[in-house]
């Protein structure tokens, strides 16, 4: 067993202080994900961990890509047939959380996922790349499958008879819209003796904003 104890960093790049901050959420999610775009070192900033509860009663993560966020909340993109899209649609109490560790910061958003609306789910899929798209319809996804080969293989033939002018979005295939219910941050600090602010949702306007303990 490899001993991973005296893996250690001090965190000193920023601090976290209650007098700094706006008085909502997404307002010190977007002053950070985009100081983290202009800090240059993350390939994707959009990147994030979305937790849900399977229907087999087990937590799961995965690594998807942010698209969207706005004052109602987050979007991503996904098959609703799949494990993922599944989980949401039995229990949307979901978990997305961001670590950009350049920064020093993490983000963690505890939320009720709904799927978007069939225009932006629509519009979202229109602006794919078109090999996106024709993965997308081949792609069972979350499904086993006998061999890459299969998904090649289904992948050409419909590259032969579809045209690709005309590639309809699959009606299993969209977006979800996370509005979230609680928010915090963390910003590491010398001694481990970390910030972490804590938004609360009390009504569809005001937000209670606490600090705990590292």
């Amino acid at each position: 067993m490899k001993d991973l104890s005296n893996y250690r960093k001090s965190y000193e790049k920023s601090q976290l202080i209650e007098s700094e901050i706006p008085e909502d959420p997404i307002n010190l999610f977007h002053k950070w994900f985009y100081e983290t775009e202009e800090f240059g070192s993350i390939e994707e900033v959009n990147a994030m961990t979305v937790a849900t509860i399977g229907l087999d009663g087990f937590p799961k993560s995965r690594v998807v890509l942010l698209k969207k966020f706005n004052e109602e909340g987050f979007i991503f993109y996904t098959n609703y047939n799949s494990e993922k899209g599944k989980a949401i649609l039995s229990n949307p109490n979901i978990c997305l959380s961001f670590f950009w560790a350049s920064m020093e910061r993490q983000v963690i958003i505890k939320g009720i996922a709904e799927k978007t609306p069939d225009s932006i789910s629509d519009g979202y899929f229109d602006s794919r790349p078109t090999g996106s798209k024709l993965g997308a319809i081949v792609s069972p996804q979350s499904e086993i499958i006998p061999s890459r080969q299969f998904l090649e293989e289904q992948l050409n033939d419909l590259e032969a008879t579809i045209n690709i002018s005309e590639i309809e979005r699959p009606k299993n295939w969209g977006g979800f819209l996370v509005r979230p219910q609680e928010v915090e941050f963390w910003q590491g600090r010398p001694n481990r003796l970390h910030d972490r602010i804590r938004y609360q949702l009390q009504n569809d306007f005001n937000w209670k904003i606490n600090r705990l303990a590292p």
